[in-house]
């Protein structure tokens, strides 16, 4: 079995979903390949294809979605299409019905008065469709069917001559029908020429991707998503999916409706195109037919999308709306922690290596799909990725599903997904396989976890756990040694134990820290619980708001690991005046630059929410 993949990226989960119905369906040996019309019989009976067409245009496919065959009866609901456009519905509707047959395809299925076909996709119907086409000739009228079609599936497509003389030699059935047709005048000539173009018209070769991008079309209004050119006027899509939804699978169409919800066509060539309307086109290959003339894997298939997917178009997935509310990069949103100037520099530069997106609404395969397409495709220049759930209401199971096996495509490529504010949606992204250690409570602490593995990355054999010099502290930077040396005097020690409060709300604010060991934050108690407000990593200095307009501390600050600090008093402070008044102006100067962006961070985060 060949193995197309085409337009496709290396990291997606639902391409990965897509191959494991190939393993589970390959098995399937039931049914028999057509042998009435001699040259199908000829196709290798494992051949086996899967393409999905989004409506905006993507493409997923594995197994043979490659391998040419004839279109056959999937033709019928195109070809009626174009008589529609030709010649309006009204006078359509006066040479074909609309009425499920409930007979087999080649049935002779007319009204027992007026003589016209019940349906335009029995073969009686599908012929009296054929002779609505312009022209008077098979070639004009073929010409004009091919046009149509290739329009459908965005690419020049021909005809199998071998096939259609196969179906013409043996097609008397059908000339039956035809010669019918024109006793009742719902032709109105000889037969002859539209039997022929006919007989071409089922044997046009197209791939599973073609019919994938034609029920793609349908599924788009008509309009070929990936071309942009339109097949069909919008406003008869609806009647040719209407005669889909209930004639498309012949006699077994009532079950494939209720069990798939999706409108259809078969071909005795093994194909069968689905449309999910205004959202996506199916398309399944595999010669082996059951009596009725359906793909037996084809079948198969369809009815896990459905199942699996949450694909029925009756079901109580909401309508497909864009799930990705805001997407923004760690460089205009960032966490609360404070590092060293040397790191919030390199977490700067390469601040779209670490993304964040809000999803919103519900969460259905159609809003999700293009979600996880997003992140795949970024997953090349992006490193960590944040998915913040708050405002999502509804995840069906194959939404989650699709984030569960995205998550692990990503670590598979050394790549992070963290989840933050999930609520109750935590747990089936646990039962799906997502690790508890992917949840975070918000994004901040999120921020912070993936902004601690991007640095990593700069500074491998940086020892997170040891203290770090005063002289790469944010506060005495650009000291000279002299200088150091004498705030190293001025500085006292402090230690802290994981969860001590360093600072407490209420507090008089006679010192200024500076953090040399470990991590801390800044919380207050809020109804809710502890809303935490900032955070600091070593080398960052706080406490300095208070500190320089000697106002009661604010919040608390509370030790997030064994914490080391040098504190600096307002009476060593006030010495430095006399002691070295350029100090304390170095000090100030650090002090305000440090505020000032706070500031402009504080305004990024509130233009990000606009």
């Amino acid at each position: 079995m060949t193995n197309s993949l085409i337009s496709i990226v290396a990291i997606s989960p639902i391409q990965d979903y897509l191959q494991t119905l190939i393993a589970r369906f390959s098995g399937l040996s039931e049914g028999e390949v057509a042998d009435y019309i001699p040259e199908l019989k000829l196709a290798n009976p494992d051949w086996f294809g899967i393409c999905i067409a989004t409506q905006d245009g993507h493409i997923y496919e594995v197994g043979d979605s490659q391998q040419h065959f004839t279109i056959q009866s999937v033709s019928k609901p195109l070809t009626y299409g174009r008589a529609l456009e030709q010649h309006g519905e009204a006078a359509v509707l006066k040479k074909i019905g609309i009425e499920p047959s409930g007979d087999a395809f080649n049935a002779i299925s007319l009204h027992p008065t007026s003589g016209t076909p019940l349906n335009p996709l029995i073969n009686a119907g599908a012929i009296a469709a054929c002779s609505l086409i312009p022209g008077d000739s098979m070639q004009e009228k073929s010409a004009v069917i091919l046009e149509t079609f290739s329009r459908y599936a965005g690419r020049a497509l021909d005809i199998d001559h071998t096939v259609y003389q196969s179906e013409s030699d043996t097609g008397h059935r059908n000339r039956a029908i035809g010669w019918m047709l024109r006793n009742f005048s719902v032709i109105e000539c000889d037969p002859t020429a539209t039997l022929e173009a006919y007989f071409q018209q089922c044997a046009i070769r197209v791939t599973c991707r073609d019919l994938a991008i034609m029920g793609a079309t349908l599924a788009n209004g008509g309009l070929n998503p990936i071309t942009g050119k339109r097949a069909i006027p919008e406003k008869y899509v609806a009647n040719v999916l209407s005669v889909m939804a209930t004639c498309g699978m012949y006699d077994a169409s009532g079950e494939w409706l209720y069990d798939t919800g999706m409108p259809a066509k078969s071909g005795v060539g093994g194909g069968i195109m689905a449309v999910l309307p205004g959202r996506l086109g199916i398309a399944v290959f595999s010669p082996r037919l059951d009596q009725q003339g359906n793909s037996v894997r084809g079948l198969a298939t369809c009815q896990a999308l459905a199942d699996d997917l949450e694909l029925h178009m009756f079901g109580a997935s909401q309508p497909a709306i864009p799930a990705i509310r805001r997407a923004t990069s760690r460089k205009s949103v960032k966490s609360n922690l404070r590092r060293t100037q040397a790191a919030n520099d390199y977490l700067l530069r390469v601040g779209k290596k670490l993304r964040v997106y809000q999803l919103h609404g519900a969460l259905t395969f159609a809003s999700i799909e293009p979600v996880a397409r997003t992140m795949a495709d970024e997953s090349a220049q992006t490193e960590v990725f944040i998915v913040n759930l708050r405002l999502v209401h509804r995840i069906d199971r194959a939404s989650v599903n699709i984030l569960a096996e995205l998550r692990r495509d990503l670590i598979g490529t050394g790549k992070l997904l963290f989840f933050t504010e999930s609520g109750n949606f935590w747990q089936p992204l646990i039962d799906a396989g997502v690790d508890r250690e992917a949840f975070f409570a918000d994004d901040d602490f999120a921020l912070e976890c993936g902004e601690n593995h991007l640095l990593g990355d700069r500074f491998p054999n940086l020892a997170w756990g040891s203290e770090t010099p005063l002289e790469k502290c944010d506060l005495l930077l650009e000291l000279n040694p002299d200088e150091l040396a004498l705030m190293d005097r001025l500085l006292f020690y402090r230690n802290y134990l994981k969860g001590q409060n360093i600072i407490t709300a209420g507090q008089a604010s006679n010192e200024l820290f500076v953090l040399t060991k470990g991590s801390a934050m800044v919380s207050m108690a809020t109804q809710d619980g502890i809303a935490r407000f900032d955070a600091f990593s070593s080398g960052a200095a706080f406490g300095e708001v208070a500190f320089l307009d000697r106002s009661p501390r604010s919040a608390n600050v509370t030790a997030l690991s064994p914490v080391t600090c040098r504190i600096l008093t307002r009476e060593a402070f006030d010495q430095l005046d006399t002691l070295a008044p350029a100090i304390k102006i170095h000090l100030l100067s650090n002090l305000a630059g440090r505020l000032t962006t706070m500031l402009r961070h504080n305004g990024r985060e509130l233009a990000s929410l606009k």
